[in-house]
This record gives structure tokens, C-alpha cells and sequence, in this order.
């Protein structure tokens, strides 16, 4: 890709050969970035640092499985010099947002390099409607684990450095020092986890978005829906669930930011399991709340889970 700050400065020349105005310090102007969802958002923003103009079209506590883009996200897109997704069917609604922009710019898909989770099955009933958060089994919730952040990370630092490639030791030290952070916080999650006995790792959250922190830190979650906030449990399937609970003697049941408590508040009056706390699954908190910085929101999850499952 030819870099913007290049385009920029042979304008310049060409403005002062003419005696036109020339803007001042456009060349110094940071790379606008449309990132799909608020926790994409928060990683561009710590690797790009001031370098990067970052807009979010899912914010906080926004759930990207039911969002359904405006007029003016398309014209956000259209504007962009870059846009970053997530991939793996998460977005079911971008590729139809970007063909109503005309933007032709790079699309990043972070996920690139990730070995994807499959679900067991699709979600039930999925064949049966045409919804554009499909999955297709495939479990896009692949930034619960800090492992797969690091390939999250460097997917993001070569999107930056190929729309702007002036500036790739900022965007690489930016990298470096917050891989250093992701290293950090998976240690202490790993300790943290292994502080609660085995046999009380289990917990019901409201949909199935922890496959990838489950496989990564030993957590067993049992979601009353899939990958989907949009599916609906069955009344079935929640009894059997509420069996399972029981059998097993689960401990916590745990809402989400971005979903409906009714269904976890009834599992817990028929149980024995208690309400452990609000967990962050596909959103961020805003600014001032407990997990408005993707390291924040898995360290506050973390901690959230172990204070209910130790008691």
C-alpha cells in the first residue's frame, strides 16, 4: 500500500509549485481506524496509541450478535483508511455494511492465524432462520483466551504498519509493551484459577461466549444458549440444564452485560447455585466502569468468577 504520509507530502509540494494553502501538519494527522466492536476497538487503540483515530461501531455493553448498522456507520466506514474485524463469523453484518459504504480500503480480520473452537452442533434452529450472526459452529469468541490476544495483537500491528508504515517503530513498541501486559495478566489468571478447587470449576453464564476461556484455564461454563444471544433456550433444554446443576452441585450462575437476566434468575431460584456477579463477555464496560480496557474486563471476569467459586 503506498502510505497516506507519502500522498500527503507530494500534495504539499505540489500545493506550494501552485501557491496554494497548505494544511497545517495534515502529514502528522493520525490513521483513521472503524473497528467493529468495543473490545477490537480497545486493542487498536493500544497498539496504535496517538498514532490511530479509532471509532467503534459496537460500543460498550453493545451486543454485535443482534447490532444492525445506521446510515452514518456506513459513512464512518466510507471515511476510514482502515477497518478491523474480528472474523469468524462474528460480524455477520460487515461485508453487507462495507458494500453500502464503497469503501475499498484494507479490511484486517484479527482472528487470522487462530485455530477456531467448534460448537459441539449448531446452534438449534439455526437452518431455520436468516439471521446474519450465523457462526455455523464455528465459536467466534476467540479473545477470551490471552493466548489467542497475542495473535489478535500482532494481526492489528501489521494492518497499522501497512497503513502507515512511517510510523511502525511507535506501533511496534506499542505492541511490545502491551504483549508484556497480556503475559502478565494470563499468570495471574492461571494462579487465580488454580486457587479454586477442581471439582467447583464450574459455572452457568448466559450464553455460550467462554469456550475459548474454558479450554484455556480449566473453567467448565454450561450455557443455557449458544454463541448467539439471539438463540433461545428451550424449555427443555433449560431443564435439563437445571438436572445438570443440581447433579453436579454447580456453585454460580453469572449474568452478562449484554444479555437478559430473566433466564439465569430463574435457573438460580431452582437451584442451589447462586448469582456469582456480572461477567463481560462480547462488550466492554464504559469508561469509569470495571471493564472498560480488554485487560481490565478479563482481569475483572477472572476475579468475579474466583471470588464465587471459592465460597
Amino acid at each position: 500500500m503506498i502510505n497516506r504520509r507519502h500522498l500527503l507530502a507530494a500534495g504539499t509540494l505540489v500545493a506550494l509549485a501552485l501557491r496554494l494553502p497548505v494544511p497545517a501538519l495534515a502529514a502528522d494527522e493520525p490513521i483513521r481506524v472503524v473497528a467493529s466492536f468495543s473490545i477490537l476497538g480497545d486493542m487498536v487503540q493500544q497498539v496504535g496509541g496517538d498514532r490511530v483515530r479509532v471509532t467503534t461501531l459496537v460500543g460498550p455493553d453493545g451486543d454485535a450478535h443482534v447490532w444492525q448498522p445506521a446510515p452514518a456507520d456506513a459513512r464512518t466506514v466510507a471515511d476510514a483508511d482502515l477497518v478491523v474485524m474480528n472474523g469468524l463469523g462474528f460480524e455477520g453484518w460487515m461485508d453487507r455494511l462495507v458494500q453500502a459504504s464503497g469503501y475499498d480500503g484494507p479490511v484486517a480480520v484479527a482472528t487470522t492465524g487462530i485455530v477456531p473452537r467448534q460448537m459441539a452442533e449448531a446452534e438449534e434452529g439455526e437452518e431455520d432462520h436468516d439471521h446474519d450472526h450465523h457462526h455455523g459452529g464455528t465459536d467466534p469468541h476467540a479473545w477470551q483466551s490471552l493466548t489467542n490476544a497475542r495473535i489478535y495483537v500482532h494481526n492489528v500491528l501489521e494492518a497499522l504498519i501497512a497503513a502507515d508504515s512511517d510510523d511502525r517503530p511507535v506501533f511496534e513498541a506499542n505492541a511490545a509493551a502491551y504483549l508484556k501486559k497480556i503475559d502478565a495478566l494470563d499468570a495471574r489468571i492461571r494462579a487465580e484459577i488454580a486457587s479454586v478447587p477442581a471439582d467447583r470449576r464450574k459455572v452457568v453464564p448466559s450464553h455460550d461466549a467462554f469456550g475459548y476461556f474454558a479450554a484455556a484455564y480449566g473453567v467448565g461454563f454450561l450455557a443455557p444458549v449458544g454463541v448467539s444471544t439471539e438463540a433461545e433456550a428451550s424449555a427443555g433444554d433449560v431443564a435439563k440444564l437445571i438436572d445438570q446443576i443440581r447433579a453436579e452441585k454447580i456453585p454460580a450462575v453469572f449474568m452478562e452485560n449484554i444479555s437478559d437476566p430473566r433466564l439465569l434468575d430463574r435457573i438460580a431460584s431452582e437451584t442451589d447455585a447462586k448469582i456469582g456477579g456480572t461477567l463481560y463477555s462480547d462488550a466492554l464496560s464504559p469508561a469509569g466502569g470495571p471493564a472498560a480496557t480488554y485487560l481490565d474486563m478479563m482481569d475483572y471476569n477472572v476475579r468475579t468468577l474466583v471470588a464465587a467459586l471459592r465460597t
